[in-house]
Formats: C-alpha cells, structure tokens, sequence
C-alpha cells in the first residue's frame, strides 16, 4: 500500500506549490494536519483516458455497391405523386 506522508498545515502553507508538484510527479497523495488531526488530503489528480479523435473514426466501415453518382431509373418517387409523407395514399381522395 502507498505510504501517505503527512504535512502540518503550517508547513503545507509555505511548501504549497512544491507539495503539488511532489504529489503529481510521485502520485502519493499527502494528508494535511493541524495541530496533529487530519484536515485535509492532497491526491493526485486521475488522467483521463485519451479521447478517440472524432473525424475518421468510421474510416473503412462504409461499403460502396454499385453506382452512387448516377440517377436512379424506374423508381416511384413519392414527391412526384404530391405524396407528403409514406402511408398516405393519393388514390383515396
């Protein structure tokens, strides 16, 4: 188990910043004390894991089958008929 060093307050107080430093570059977190009564702890920080890039994460997930360029021949198109949305039918006016 990591050894956790103790700091009286006073002393934490005038070696603040080099404590922090200390804590992140060991990783051992230090307790704070006044008057000999843990107050305090000082922990190192937890690094998060590094995030996926977003652009080119479904790079070679994607397949092509056939023609995507040209038009499409003999289908029925809704718009076409003024037919707003799918279900409704214009044969039953």
């Amino acid at each position: 188990m990591t050894e956790v060093l103790e700091v009286p307050a006073g002393e934490f107080k005038a070696r603040c910043l080099k404590l922090m430093d200390e804590v992140r570059a060991t990783r051992r977190p230090i307790v704070i004390t006044k008057r000999g009564k843990p107050v305090a702890k000082l922990v190192p920080v937890e690094e998060p894991e590094p995030r996926r890039e977003i652009f080119g994460c479904m790079k070679g997930t994607v397949t092509i089958h056939g023609d995507i360029i040209g038009p499409v021949d003999d289908v029925d198109w809704h718009a076409e008929r003024g037919i707003l949305y799918i279900g409704e039918d214009d044969d039953q006016g």
